[in-house]
């Protein structure tokens, strides 16, 4: 599922997501959905997120359904 849609991220999703640091490298961070911090229904560079780590980016694949 695409990453740039909104209503493909819930809470709970196993997602990657690139931070602002890692933009230039393009260096993933894997990790699980706490908050949806983009309000627009679609981004061109992907939904901005919060992990339940408290790391912020936007999500560039998502790797697991919530179950």
């Amino acid at each position: 599922m695409e990453g740039t849609i909104r209503a493909n991220i819930k809470p709970g999703m196993q997602v990657l997501i690139i931070l602002k640091k890692d933009q230039r490298t393009g260096n993933l961070t894997e990790g699980f959905v706490k908050d949806l911090l983009t309000s627009a229904p679609k981004h061109h560079r992907g939904i901005k997120v919060r992990l339940q780590d408290g790391q912020i980016g936007r999500v560039q694949k998502i790797i697991q359904d919530e179950d």
